[in-house]
């Protein structure tokens, strides 16, 4: 282990990080909301403590192993969450909890709130927790990695701890700090075109701002308390649900698509279609029991409120367009079972991701087929390339230890008095990073136990990174030498 580089790195991510403190102070001075002070202190705390950690270490160069790369990343979601909860901490009347489960929410793009009142909130604070979220999208090491070239090629570790999905050593370019400046730039572009198509669609500049950084990163932070349901617009819930699926999508396709000015990249990529099988799939069944059970009964409606929803819980977003927790109880469950599938890898999204979810199907087929054609070989493929044995035994291994994670932290929540409907919404909305729940937390989290909410910003971490990454440090093999 490299202590030495760790730290020297640990200690830059942190002064990059404090910068962003910044912008929100500019929200303040256009909207005089008078919340200057605390972002000041909480940039100057976090610059410090950021100097402080890198200039014992600031001569130290190694390149770093890929163990390396999984602390650095751990470290620092970890102490970037609880500096990030400073601002919150300073301005509003809350505990250190409740400040610290906000800004590992908004850095996980889980979510999850425990405030109320949004709407008589500073600006700035509203657009700090968007911000959060919108940072924490594409991952800020990822960021740290395009414009810290200082890096080298020890970032490829880092960016390989911190990208969502099973394919983590693909490239978009030949240099590791290329690749994150081209997702970037994509994440930007469809950022600003989310915000243009909601401002179009009736938002004014700052809430479409605001929620573009939500929608995008698929985050579900909102600046009103009623979410997308404040605003009770059609147009505005059609464009939401459609940037959440596109976020949904893998980034790299989308820049292989910008790249070779076809859409046919996507339609032909196999992770892709079976997502948008499934959205298809999932919209179909919501929109006919919303029919069947006279929920709504303008067909506009039911395909607006199936579409959004959908793409909200599908995603891992959490935005909500009308209360989905008092629709028949079968919908409000389907709806927090399909966040456990989420994305697609390399998405913004929550959950195990679909590729995951195609190859274990694909996987059951052929163990069926097998059954049927005892002496049979059947080769699995997934599009046109075909799929080793060793990547199957990694996806199982990962779907088996993620749904292990999922009932222990269930049973945990209800050993703090939580029911177990309460229970399974709360793990889902945490460790799907979907932010939103169902049952006794369908109004938000504030309810939780202090030890409950601790509990849930471990569960939003996990879920950020990908369980193995954060669970590997709790290995005695991890820290032999």
């Amino acid at each position: 282990m490299h202590f030495a580089m760790i730290a020297r790195i640990l200690g830059l991510l942190m002064m990059v990080f404090s910068f962003t403190m910044l912008t929100p102070v500019l929200v303040s001075w256009w909207f005089q909301d008078g919340n200057y002070s605390a972002f000041f202190i909480s940039f100057g705390i976090s610059l410090v403590a950021g100097m402080l950690i890198w200039l014992p270490f600031m001569k130290a160069r190694a390149e770093l192993q890929t163990r390396d790369g999984f602390l650095v990343v751990t470290l620092f979601w970890t102490v970037l969450s609880l500096i990030g909860a400073l601002p919150i901490l300073l301005t509003l009347d809350v505990s250190f909890t409740d400040a610290a489960f906000e800004s590992f929410s908004g850095l996980t793009t889980t979510g999850a709130t425990v405030l109320s009142g949004l709407d008589d909130m500073p600006k700035s604070l509203l657009f700090y927790r968007q911000q959060l979220q919108w940072l924490g999208g594409m991952g800020v090491i990822v960021l740290a990695i395009a414009i810290l070239p200082m890096l080298g090629i020890g970032g490829m570790q880092l960016y390989k701890a911190e990208i969502p999905g099973p394919m983590k050593e693909s490239k978009l370019t030949p240099r590791i700090a290329e690749t994150a400046k081209a997702l970037w730039y994509v994440y930007l572009v469809v950022t600003i075109m989310c915000a243009v198509s909601y401002w179009w669609a009736g938002m004014n500049w700052f809430d479409a701002i605001c929620h573009s950084f939500s929608t995008v990163s698929t985050g579900g932070f909102s600046t009103h308390d009623a979410s997308m349901a404040y605003f009770n617009s059609t147009s505005i819930d059609f464009v939401g649900a459609i940037f959440m699926v596109l976020s949904g999508a893998n980034f790299a396709l989308i820049y292989a698509m910008w790249r070779r000015r076809s859409p046919v990249v996507m339609l032909v990529d196999p992770e892709f279609r079976f997502y948008f099988g499934l959205m298809f799939t999932y919209v179909v069944i919501v929109a006919v029991g919303l029919w069947i059970f006279s929920v709504e009964s303008d067909p506009v409606n039911v395909l607006r409120h199936a579409f959004f929803q959908v793409a909200s819980f599908g995603t891992g977003t959490g935005l909500t367009s009308t209360n989905a927790a008092s629709w028949p109880s079968y919908l409000a469950y389907l709806l927090v079972l399909i966040s456990f599938i989420g994305g697609c890898a390399g998405s913004t999204a929550g959950g195990m991701k679909v590729v995951r979810a195609a190859l274990v199907f694909e996987h059951s087929l052929r163990e069926l087929r097998q059954l049927i054609y005892p002496h049979g070989i059947f080769a699995l493929r997934f599009g046109r390339r075909p799929v080793s044995d060793s990547v199957l035994q990694a996806v199982w291994g990962f779907v088996g230890v993620y749904i292990t994670l999922a009932m222990m932290l269930t049973l945990m929540l209800t050993a703090t008095g939580m029911d177990l409907s309460t229970a399974v919404a709360t793990v889902a909305a945490s460790l799907n990073n979907l932010g939103v729940g169902i049952a006794g937390v369908a109004s938000g989290f504030s309810e939780v136990t202090e030890f409950g909410k601790w509990l849930m910003c471990a569960a939003m971490l996990l879920g950020r990174l990908e369980v193995f990454t954060v669970l590997v440090l709790f290995t005695r093999m991890f820290w032999r030498q």
